[in-house]
């Protein structure tokens, strides 16, 4: 209690030996509720940057997850590239060209009696169904497809052969087979967006679909 009264009032004696009494010092428990106001607004301040920073890092995810996708989209179109030129000869006939599109996910394809062209296409539609990787326990076969996660989702590819691009040879005569191949890979992105109508050359039906290209066109000693 004396303890308190201290704080509360000081007994004071002066040169003239006459007793008087100091100001009383603010008791403590007047600045309590200011207190509490500040950590308040400071714990508000920090929860509202710590929710712009989970924001920031998901966005960042994202944007990290279609970078790698559009690699393995790159990766896929120059496997099929690359069987291109080494077989020239059905690139030549145009055996590459395809129909319909070929992947799209779902079970993969038993490729063992098939042969050049067809081969290819084959393995590289199994590539795009993700063939590559299995996950955990799922099945990745000719049965299910469940556990193929070795690809972008969706994943499709196409190739297109424009006749009116052959070159022509030192008389004139077109060498068929040169003109330029258009291949391309689409797949589900994660944010929405639309492929322009003029450059919907493969699969149109995606939301948010994604698509990469590349042109070839297979040389020919004749051709000029």
């Amino acid at each position: 209690m004396a303890a308190i009264d201290m704080f509360r009032s000081v007994r004071a004696t002066g040169h003239d030996g006459v007793e008087g009494t100091v100001s009383p010092l603010p008791a403590p428990g007047n600045q309590t509720g200011f207190t509490l106001l500040e950590i308040l607004i400071a714990m508000i301040v920090v929860a509202f940057g710590l929710l712009g920073l989970f924001g920031l890092q998901a966005k960042a995810q994202k944007a990290e997850t279609e970078s790698y996708e559009r690699t393995q989209a790159l990766v896929l179109i120059q496997d099929i590239v690359d069987r291109m030129n080494a077989n020239r000869a059905d690139s030549f006939a145009q055996a590459y060209v395809t129909a319909s599109p070929v992947g799209g996910g779902g079970v993969l394809i038993d490729c063992s009696a098939k042969t050049g062209a067809d081969l290819d296409l084959c393995e590289w539609g199994n590539l795009l169904k993700g063939s590559t990787e299995t996950a955990n326990g799922a099945a990745c076969s000719t049965a299910s497809g469940t556990g193929c996660i070795g690809a972008m989702l969706s994943a499709s590819g196409c190739i297109a052969y424009d006749a009116t691009t052959e070159l022509a040879d030192s008389t004139g005569a077109v060498q068929a087979g040169t003109g330029i191949y258009t291949i391309s890979v689409v797949w589900q992105g994660l944010s929405a967006s639309v492929i322009p109508s003029a450059q919907q050359t493969c699969v149109s039906t995606l939301s948010g679909a994604r698509m990469v290209t590349s042109t070839l066109r297979i040389a020919a000693l004749g051709a000029q």
